[in-house]
Order: structure tokens, then C-alpha cells, then sequence
């Protein structure tokens, strides 16, 4: 998209971008600090001497001034001004990687959920909303950062993260008012507006104009963000880096951590499997038809874990810094196809036998190892079928609970032992009310969803790549 351009020519289309967008910002606060005003809302946020007041929408006002200002440079084909130091994006691409990308979300999502009261307030949420537009922005002129970000495949992930971002401040807000009316005795927000509408024209014609309106957009967008057919497909070339739709780019992340059939069959129907069975599992009949988190705390911070940091950010991570060979690649790196990256992955067998005892790894046991009698090969033909069957089941459990014992004993331990360990502790008021097999279902499934940041974890640590390796029946955990 920008091979082949110099720096000027580079900046020149850029520019062409950053001056709309940048305007674009100011008309958003403009507009904000306007409704500001109409509706009433206007509060003092600052005090000056001789008892001059500035209210909130003199500051939006002010923001609005500023990205205009932004703007006009950037369209004055002066973007190149407008940049992050190359100090602070190096700084960023030598601090990324999958461990600090993966805790850092993990964290910011933790702080926000505990601080919600404080984010969720308008002023607070549009000012890191500004923050996040001016941020994105600001790295539109670097090269790689624009290379990846303007790739029209890649533009509605950008625009899930900031409608993500938006719609989550949307219900959490709704339902701070909310569990704070609960706790003064009030009915929910929702309870209030229950007047009944005609379904024609209060229904159907907002939707008509929302049809139009979407249609319209779509349309220019397709003119906008063109996404030509690439070259036809071919058996001798594979693209690299090779990404499934980005839908599917959480899976994709999870062939790092597990096998292909654990991360491309049992996972995702566990994911379905697990959304289906929701409305069995769950008990608690508090939130119907209206916003709540105190009232359903497990459910919600268990359904956005599994929801932001297990799915959306996987998707984000797989779309703009995985690169070739699945390697990760700051935000402002290159994408270096001939990048190599050490690999020192260690199975849990190894890891116990070799490195902790300093033995060889148990072989196999067959059939003709327990006596020479019993070989297939001396049984008569009628019967040697069942040799051929049996010898082969022999061998597995022979690895499974001799070669791989240690990690056949974290598995059965996590999956057996822990979900009635979780009713007797943790979760005993949720097996009392739910009964053994609805506790069960979801403590599996709970502990399903568990295994993969646990994977990611032993993999960051101990270099640690399977728990049970028996690749010579194709069956790795």
C-alpha cells in the first residue's frame, strides 16, 4: 500500500487522511460541548482569578480548537510534524510482545472493572475516548503503523475496537446508575420508560431510516476502501503471513498454546456448546430487562473475561502484530519476513524425566514386550485381528500413564479434582442452588475456558509446550 513511495510522497497521502480526520474530532467535540450547553449540563471545571468560571463545555470547546488546529497542519501537508517521538515507539516495540500485551489488557481490564464508577463518567470516558482517536492519529504517520492500521481488511477491526469501546462504557454506565439506584431503594432506569409505542411508524420507521442510512454508508465505503480479488490461489505458494477471516483469528492465536484439535474442534464447540447452555446454567434471575453488575457480579465479569480478553483481544493480536511466520511485531516494527525468533519449548515429559530426574523417557509397552507369547504374530490368523486391535490401545495407555504420568495427573487432577473442590469452597452457594449436574456443566466449562490462559502462562514461564505429548497417535494437551 506504500511500497514503492518516498517519505514526501508517503506523507502526502497521508495527509490527505489526518486533515478530515482531525477536523472530524473537532466537530465531534464541538458538538459535544453544544449539547452541553442546550441541554443544561454545564458544570465549572475550572476556577481562574477575579472568579472567572470555565464550564465543561468551554474545555470541549477548547479540545475542538485544538484537533481543528491539528487538522489544518495535517492538511497542510505538514503530517510529518504531527508524529509520536521515535524514542516512544521504540520504546513501545521493544516492550511488546504477547506476554506484556496479554497482561496489559488483563490489567487495564481488571482496573477498569473495580474503578467503573469512575470511568463510567461522561467527562472521564470522553476524555480517554478523545485520547484513544488522538492516539491513533498521532501513529498514522508512522510508515508501518499505516501499512497495517489503513489496510482496508484491516479497518473494521479498528472500528470493533473503538465500537467496543463505546458500547461497553454504554451498558457499564447503565448499569452503574442502576445498582446505585438499587442500593437508594429506587427502581432500575429501564422501569421508568415503560410506556408502550406503535410498532408502526415508532418502530418501523426508525429502523427504515437506520436501513437507508447503513446502506448508504456501506456503499461508500466499498467506494472508499477498495478490496480487490488478490491473485489466484496457488498449491506451490502460501501467503505469509497466512491469516483465517478475522473472526476466526482468536483460534488461530490458540494453535500457538494447543494442537489443532483441541484449538480448531473441542474449543470452539465448547464456545458454543457454553453460550447455548447459558440459559440452563444460570439461576439468577436478577438483570432481566435491565442493566445490573453488583446483582450479577459472577456472571458479568466471568461472560466480559471470556468476552474482551480471551476473544476480542486475540483478534486484535492476531489482525495487526502477528506478521510472518506468526511472529509478533510491535505496533511500529517492520513486518521482517526473515525475523527469527528462538524457540527452546520443552513438553512436561521431558521436563520431569530429563530435567528433573536425569532419566531417558520411558518407551512403549507392547503386547510382545510383556511375553513373546503374546505377540500378535505367534496367535493363530482367526484370532490375530484382535492383536492388531489391542496392541495399539496397549501402546497408547502405556505412554499416557508412563511417559506422559505427570501430565495425565495435572489433567485428571484439574477436571476431576477441582470441580467438587469449587463446591465445596468457592462455590458452594452456586452447587446448592444448581444441583450436581448444572454445577458440574459449569464447572467444566469454567475450567475449559481456564486451561487457556493457563497454557499461556506455562508457556511464558517454564517454556513449557504440552502437558501430554503422545505425537505418535497424534494427541497432544
Amino acid at each position: 500500500m506504500t511500497h514503492g513511495l518516498t517519505d514526501a510522497q508517503f506523507f502526502e497521502k497521508v495527509s490527505s487522511f489526518l486533515g478530515p480526520f482531525y477536523i472530524a474530532l473537532a466537530l465531534m467535540n464541538g458538538l459535544a460541548a453544544l449539547y452541553l450547553w442546550r441541554s443544561g449540563q454545564l458544570k465549572t471545571w475550572l476556577k481562574l482569578a477575579k472568579g472567572i468560571e470555565i464550564p465543561n463545555a468551554i474545555v470541549w470547546l477548547a479540545v475542538a480548537m485544538g484537533f481543528a488546529i491539528l487538522g489544518a497542519v495535517a492538511g497542510g501537508g505538514m503530517a510529518e510534524s504531527l508524529s509520536l517521538p521515535e524514542s516512544f515507539r521504540e520504546a513501545i516495540n521493544k516492550s511488546t510482545g504477547p506476554v506484556i500485551y496479554s497482561a496489559g489488557t488483563t490489567v487495564i481490564l481488571i482496573i477498569l472493572f473495580f474503578f467503573r464508577e469512575f470511568f463510567v463518567r461522561p467527562a472521564v470516558a470522553w476524555t480517554i475516548w478523545n485520547l484513544m482517536w488522538l492516539f491513533l492519529g498521532l501513529s498514522m504517520t508512522d510508515r508501518d503503523f499505516f501499512e497495517i492500521v489503513a489496510k482496508p481488511d484491516n479497518v473494521p477491526i479498528v472500528m470493533l475496537v473503538f465500537l467496543l469501546a463505546f458500547f461497553t462504557w454504554l451498558g457499564t454506565s447503565q448499569a452503574v446508575i442502576n445498582d446505585r439506584r438499587k442500593e437508594n431503594g429506587e427502581p432500575p432506569m429501564e422501569k421508568l420508560d415503560n410506556e408502550k409505542v406503535l410498532v408502526w411508524p415508532d418502530l418501523v420507521y426508525p429502523e427504515l431510516i437506520c436501513m437507508i442510512a447503513l446502506t448508504a454508508f456501506l456503499i461508500f465505503w466499498a467506494i472508499a476502501l477498495p478490496a480487490p480479488l488478490e491473485e489466484a490461489a496457488s498449491s506451490v505458494k502460501t501467503p505469509n503471513p497466512s491469516k483465517a477471516p478475522w473472526y476466526f483469528l482468536g483460534l488461530q492465536e490458540m494453535l500457538v498454546y494447543y494442537d489443532p484439535w483441541m484449538a480448531g474442534v473441542v474449543l470452539p464447540s465448547l464456545i458454543v456448546a457454553g453460550l447455548m447452555a447459558i440459559p440452563y446454567l444460570d439461576f439468577n434471575k436478577a438483570g432481566n430487562g435491565y442493566y445490573t453488575i453488583k446483582e450479577r457480579m459472577f456472571s458479568y465479569s466471568i461472560f466480559q473475561f471470556g468476552f474482551l480478553e480471551m476473544w476480542i483481544t486475540l483478534i486484535v493480536l492476531g489482525t495487526l502484530l502477528r506478521g510472518p511466520n506468526w511472529n509478533f511485531f510491535g505496533p511500529y516494527e517492520h513486518w521482517d519476513a526473515h525475523k527469527v525468533q528462538a524457540l527452546n519449548n520443552v513438553n512436561l515429559s521431558e521436563f520431569f524425566w530429563e530435567n528433573m530426574l536425569g532419566r531417558s523417557l520411558p518407551g512403549t509397552l507392547a503386547l510382545a514386550d510383556i511375553s513373546a507369547s503374546l505377540d500378535p504374530s505367534n496367535w493363530p490368523s482367526w484370532i490375530a485381528w484382535l492383536g492388531g486391535i489391542a496392541d495399539p490401545f496397549l501402546q497408547f495407555f502405556s505412554l499416557l500413564f508412563g511417559r506422559e504420568l505427570p501430565g495425565t495427573l495435572l489433567v485428571l487432577g484439574y477436571f476431576i479434582a477441582l470441580p467438587p473442590l469449587m463446591a465445596l469452597t468457592v462455590l458452594r452457594n452456586f452447587y446448592k442452588r444448581m444441583g450436581f449436574i448444572r454445577f458440574m456443566v459449569m464447572a467444566n466449562l469454567l475450567l475449559f475456558m481456564g486451561s487457556l490462559p493457563i497454557k499461556m502462562l506455562l508457556r511464558w514461564i517454564f517454556d513449557l509446550k504440552y502437558l501430554i505429548s503422545i505425537p505418535e497417535y497424534f494427541f497432544n494437551f
